[in-house]
């Protein structure tokens, strides 16, 4: 009961205890008694105010300590995810060096001093490429038209790559050549080669027979040919001399030993700048093949 309640109660009994006397009228009484009850009324209002005040003021402190569980779960489950995300940028960082190591270079600095050197000698036939650990024989100086037999030029050449190979450091390495061509088709020299994938192939092999014949063991090599299927630059109607090219890599053994075979890696093949051109029709600027 609040103090407002109790005064009218007060005066309400001092009214009653008058009326019973005979000095306050009965209307002035009846007026009394109904503001009373109003107050009565108001009263009780104002105290289920209070108690849904109170069972809210209840349920969002409950919503609250939900919510800052809920909270406290999910910066648990943050700094989780924070560890693995970790872990896989490691693994990431990890299989990038790998990969870097496939794809050969940076050399040891007296292997890039050499095979520099032995480029800037024969600028004609060799490019270098240090990134990549990567001797590239323009195909145009190292055979003639169609052919897979090395020029003279390209064999004198050969020998001094040999020399480079064979030297203590860089007798760690594999050997990988890998051959292209243009996409002219194949006329002249088509019993021999019956397709550009076949020639890009035998050249490739040509090199390594020559470096084989120069004293570098023949277990260190690795053979291919992509034919026209990874060119450098569009091929035109006679083809692009660019696209036709051999590329010696030198990269770390994928396999050593027997045992190593199942866990020996596959040499990555290097995106094509440029898609190939349709087969022309007409003759190539190199000789018809």
């Amino acid at each position: 009961m609040n103090a407002q309640e109790a005064s009218f109660r007060t005066t309400l009994i001092g009214l009653v205890a008058l009326i019973g006397v005979g000095c306050v009228p009965q209307a002035k009484y009846n007026d009394l008694e109904l503001a009373y009850r109003s107050q009565q009324q108001q009263l009780l209002r104002s105290q289920g105010d209070l108690e849904t005040t109170r069972a809210n003021e209840s349920r969002l402190r409950s919503q609250l300590a939900q919510a800052a569980g809920d909270l406290a779960s999910l910066e648990a489950l943050r700094k989780g995810q924070n560890v693995d995300v970790d872990k896989l940028l490691a693994d990431y960082e990890s299989l990038l060096k790998k990969i870097g190591d496939l794809n050969g270079g940076p050399l040891p600095a007296e292997v890039n001093a050499a095979l520099s050197a032995l480029a800037a000698q024969y600028p004609d036939i060799l490019q270098f490429d240090e990134r990549r650990g990567m001797l590239r024989f323009a195909a145009d100086f190292t055979f003639d038209p169609g052919s897979a037999a090395l020029k003279p030029s390209a064999a004198a050449v050969l020998g001094k790559l040999a020399s480079v190979l064979n030297s203590t450091e860089a007798a760690s390495f594999e050997v990988v050549v890998v051959g292209h061509t243009d996409n002219v088709p194949i006329r002249k020299s088509a019993a021999q080669h019956p397709t550009n994938m076949h020639l890009s192939a035998h050249r490739a092999i040509s090199v390594r027979d020559g470096l084989a014949q120069d004293g570098v063991a023949a277990s260190r090599f690795l053979v291919a040919g992509y034919g026209e299927f990874r060119p450098m630059v569009a091929n035109g109607p006679t083809g692009a001399a660019q696209n036709r090219r051999v590329d010696v890599y030198l990269m770390p053994y994928f396999v050593t030993t027997d045992a190593d075979l199942s866990g020996a890696a596959a040499l990555p093949a290097p995106a094509p700048a440029a898609q190939p051109a349709a087969p022309a029709a007409a003759i190539d600027d190199e000789p018809t093949k």
